[in-house]
């Protein structure tokens, strides 16, 4: 006789489910979350390295900011290169 239970997957064994699909399929699914996080608003917070990285590089535009190019200039040149 069959038992009627639902089996929930631990975070694991999604995980490891997920890690086996196709490339494709994990580009969707992984886009498929994200957009789930930006439809409720949240905005997981940066690992510190990035927000010292970040406060850095602020920091030296505020300390010179003629220096740079703006990103239209920067754009062009990519697309010149490709």
């Amino acid at each position: 006789m069959l038992t009627n239970y639902a089996h929930r997957m631990t975070k694991a064994e999604l995980q490891s489910k997920a890690l086996k699909l196709p490339i494709a399929e994990r580009l969707e699914l992984a886009e498929a979350l994200w957009e789930s996080l930006e439809r409720e608003s949240v905005q997981p917070p940066l690992p510190t390295w990035q927000c010292k990285i970040l406060d850095q590089r602020l920091a030296e535009d505020d300390a010179a900011p003629d220096t740079g190019s703006p990103w239209p200039e920067i754009k062009q040149k990519i697309l010149a290169s490709l």
